[in-house]
């Protein structure tokens, strides 16, 4: 991956101290900022450019500890883990649980066929990137505003509208309803798997 036009250029968010004492009361430990050459070693792990407002905030401070992403280490075996969750999850689910998502090909019999099918599909849509547990923030689009998600095997939902206000959720007193209000921004297949589990049963 070529070396991120928006890791080498100019912040153009400020103002993350509010989003910073909720995570420092919480216990989280804070270091330094990224620099642009970590920034852009960790978005080349990724295989995505990360979102202007997360690239920011990363290059202001990095949250560390327990469930925190280091992206000081982008090549260790924490980060590959938590990379690779979204997908093991939803494989976990087409062996054990008959998932089949309805856009795909029909499913064929053989699991390893099943499963090399989901990943294809799967690596088609926006990345995830991990911001704190099974927490992602969608890389597409380079935008800011893009929504966190709670991604534990198919059960996918909003966690956030946006960065903001997913940190004020997590780790402060805004409540659900507050950080997913207004709709969050739609994105390509995660946001479809969010409806799907929002639906009434049949």
């Amino acid at each position: 991956m070529a070396r991120s036009a928006w890791s080498s250029g100019p912040r153009i968010v400020t103002g993350w101290s509010r989003e910073l004492r909720l995570l420092r009361q919480s216990g989280a430990h804070i270091e330094p900022g990224l620099s642009r050459i970590e920034l852009a070693s960790a978005e080349e792990v990724v295989g995505a450019q990360f979102p202007p407002d997360l690239a920011d905030f990363l290059r202001t401070a990095l949250p560390v500890g327990e469930r925190f992403p280091n992206w000081r280490e982008p090549a260790s075996t924490a980060i590959a883990d938590v990379l690779a969750g979204p997908f093991s999850g939803i494989a976990f689910d087409i062996e054990q649980n008959s998932f089949w998502w309805p856009a795909w090909e029909t499913r064929p019999p053989v699991l390893e066929d099943a499963l090399e099918i989901a990943r294809r599909h799967i690596a088609s849509a926006p990345r995830l990137i991990p911001v704190y547990g099974h927490r992602y923030l969608a890389s597409s689009p380079s935008e800011i505003g893009n929504p966190v998600f709670s991604v534990h095997q198919t059960d996918v939902i909003y966690y956030g509208r946006d960065l903001r206000s997913y940190v004020a959720h997590e780790f402060g007193r805004m409540t659900f309803r507050e950080a997913t209000t207004p709709e969050p921004r739609k994105i390509a297949f995660w946001s479809e798997l969010v409806e799907a589990n929002n639906a009434p049963s049949a």
